[in-house]
């Protein structure tokens, strides 16, 4: 077994060694992947809801994985319902709203589907749009024409990462991870 490049960050006082992947030609990541990392899930939320304790909203929203259960513990913490938006459409979902997206870890384009019962969760609402690492912006544009094809209002966007050079002042971001480019 090869040793892989691996990239520290520290979350919310938590160190972790990101492993490093090429997602491109000569253009390689720290994938960041909370799945089954609850002491991060945990740190993350707790720090990002103190963060975003006096945005006036009223709903959470999330794409489909990664985000789940960071979503969830920031749902608990503040308060707040949560809405995530598929990225496959399953019948029972009904008059779905969806927007097509593509995210660097794919690769590929995407579908976020927001299913017919949540629309009202949305619909004349102030939300804040959550994000695991928000990298080239592409979910998170998808997230935003979803909500604001259901009526609803973008009021903050929150990630646990954004990367890149970017600029991303308008995310609330506990860091940035550098994307590494081979010259």
């Amino acid at each position: 077994m090869s040793t892989r490049d691996t990239y520290a960050v520290e979350i919310a006082g938590l160190t972790r060694h990101l492993p490093v992947f090429e997602v491109a030609p000569g253009v390689r990541i720290a994938i960041f992947n909370m799945l089954g990392d609850t002491h991060i899930v945990k740190a993350a939320a707790a720090v990002l809801a103190e963060r975003l304790g006096q945005t006036p909203a009223e709903v959470l929203v999330t794409a489909e994985a990664k985000g789940i259960p960071l979503i969830y513990e920031m749902s608990a913490l503040m308060g707040l319902p949560y809405v995530v938006l598929r990225k496959t459409y399953k019948p029972y979902m009904g008059d779905a709203i969806s927007a097509e997206t593509l995210s660097i870890t794919t690769g590929k384009p995407q579908m976020l589907y927001l299913d017919e019962k949540d629309r009202q969760r949305v619909a004349g609402k102030s939300v804040i749009l959550v994000d695991d690492v928000v990298s080239t912006g592409s979910t998170l544009n998808g997230m935003r024409r979803v909500i604001e094809a259901a009526q609803g209002r973008v009021v903050q966007v929150a990630a646990v990462f954004t990367e890149g050079d970017e600029d991303w002042s308008h995310v609330m971001a506990l860091g940035n991870l550098p994307v590494f480019v081979d010259r």
